[in-house]
């Protein structure tokens, strides 16, 4: 925060160094940087000139035949009537990660087909013994590696269309310890910058946010369900769990990020009605309160299950986030040493306490045992907190920007989908909910995007 990296302050909102870099850390930490995404090319090539072109590349990555795709491919090597094949790869449900064997479970005309007909045996047959391999190589959409000697000398390189990227994919890439960062393009940093200018010209006013991120008026957005435009609370879902919850902090919205997902939603509940009376929240043993009363009692982040074996049971921040990753990971050989050392505390060769563990600190054995099954199933779907809070602060300031300077936010959000069929109908009707006029374009008047006209939103004169 001091040297102007972050806006956010790490103490007040317990984010942990170590959950990122710490010496006994046996990997590198995965680096995702969101950028305004009409400017992420202005990154790649700044880094590229500062650290050298040949020791900067972006990364390979293989499409791979999916089970309708391959059947397609297969059909027409094999000179097989296209309308035959289309009718084949149609009977591939739409699936995540659906196979073809899964398919024939599954469609019973597809396996009828299979069984009795040679040339559609045949064509699956060599569907099958090729799907999943690598189909064609493009460029993975945000990963750039940076080596410290030029990065042909760890790796092979690929050119294509001038463009030079490692041979190797990501996770080979960071097997090999160098360094890889994802560098991504967020459409909202673009509006908020794209609103504040149009705040500028229209109004004269440099947009100040509001540092503490308490404003009782910004909160009333998500209490009243009225997240449109705002960053990770559009859904019904996220939209519906807001306005249940009344938040009316930060804490309350980085929770919200990380509990809307597969997983901790189950928690989500228990979460509301805590929140609405903190006398319902329990702990497992009084040494916890600390630690999670800041979530009402809810176990939600990988750094309260830090905080928990370094207070509880002595460990260092770095030991402790390895144990956070072996609980992630279910490394059951990992998890049972660390559970002993966790109770009961470990002792070097020399006698040297090198953990305390939770007994000689004074606590049971019983609720030892309990909190770090609590962890260790926690651990499954916990969330960074450091992650949370970037994008809450995100959210805070679209919810500020369509507090104060609707017209600007939302002609700024209009401006960000451009031709796109289904958003801009829903940020118009948003426009009129919100008691904003939308006015035709005008030769005389319209600018090429959507602008502001005394209070109003005046259509481009760009082709959609």
């Amino acid at each position: 925060m001091l040297s102007g990296i972050t806006d956010i302050d790490p103490i007040k909102y317990g984010l942990i160094f170590e959950r990122f870099l710490n010496p006994e850390r046996v990997s590198m930490p995965d680096f995702d940087v969101d950028f305004c995404y009409e400017r992420r090319g202005e990154v790649i090539d700044y880094v590229s000139r500062k650290y050298g072109p040949d020791h900067v590349s972006q990364i390979i990555t293989f499409g791979t035949m999916s089970a309708r795709m391959v059947i397609r491919d297969v059909a027409r090597a094999l000179d097989v009537p296209y309308g035959e094949a289309d009718k084949l790869a149609k009977m591939i449900p739409n699936e995540l990660h659906i196979t073809i064997q899964k398919a024939m479970e599954e469609n019973r005309e597809l396996r009828e087909l299979y069984e009795a007909d040679e040339n559609i045996k045949k064509l699956l047959d060599i569907s099958m013994a090729l799907e999943g391999l690598p189909r064609q190589a493009s460029t993975h959409a945000c990963g750039i590696v940076i080596t410290k000697e030029p990065v042909d000398t760890y790796v092979p390189l690929y050119v294509r269309d001038g463009q030079i990227s490692t041979q190797y994919i990501m996770t080979t890439l960071e097997e090999l310890g160098l360094l890889k960062m994802d560098f991504l393009g967020l459409r909202t940093l673009t509006v908020i910058e794209d609103c504040k200018k149009l705040v500028k010209k229209n109004r004269g006013i440099e947009v100040q946010f509001d540092e503490e991120m308490n404003d009782p008026k910004v909160y009333k957005l998500w209490q009243e369900g009225k997240s449109i435009g705002i960053f990770q609370f559009e859904s019904q879902g996220m939209t519906n769990f807001m306005k249940e919850l009344k938040p009316d902090c930060l804490e309350d919205i980085i929770a919200g990020v990380s509990l809307y997902r597969p997983g901790p939603m189950d928690q989500i509940p228990r979460y509301i009605k805590n929140k609405q009376d903190p006398a319902h929240s329990t702990y497992t043993h009084p040494s916890l309160e600390p630690i999670l009363n800041v979530t009402y009692g809810c176990m939600v982040y990988q750094e309260q299950v830090m905080q928990i074996v370094r207070d509880l049971a002595g460990y260092s921040l770095g030991r402790a986030d390895i144990v956070r990753r072996a609980m992630g990971k279910k490394k059951l050989d990992v998890m049972a040493k660390e559970r002993e050392y966790f109770i009961h505390g470990k002792v070097d060769e020399n006698g040297n306490i090198e953990i305390p563990g939770c007994v000689r600190n004074g606590i049971d054995e019983a609720s030892a045992n309990k909190i770090f099954d609590e962890m260790a199933e926690f651990a499954k779907y916990a969330f960074n907190k450091s992650h949370a809070a970037c994008y809450a602060v995100i959210a805070y300031r679209t919810a500020y920007l369509k507090t104060y300077y609707p017209q600007e936010f939302m002609a700024a959000m209009l401006n960000s989908f451009l031709g796109n069929l289904d958003k801009v109908p829903l940020y118009i009707d948003e426009c009129k909910k919100m008691g904003i006029s939308i006015l035709k374009p005008d030769i005389n008047k319209s600018d090429t995007k959507f602008t502001v006209d005394n209070g109003k939103i005046r259509f481009g004169l760009r082709k959609y």
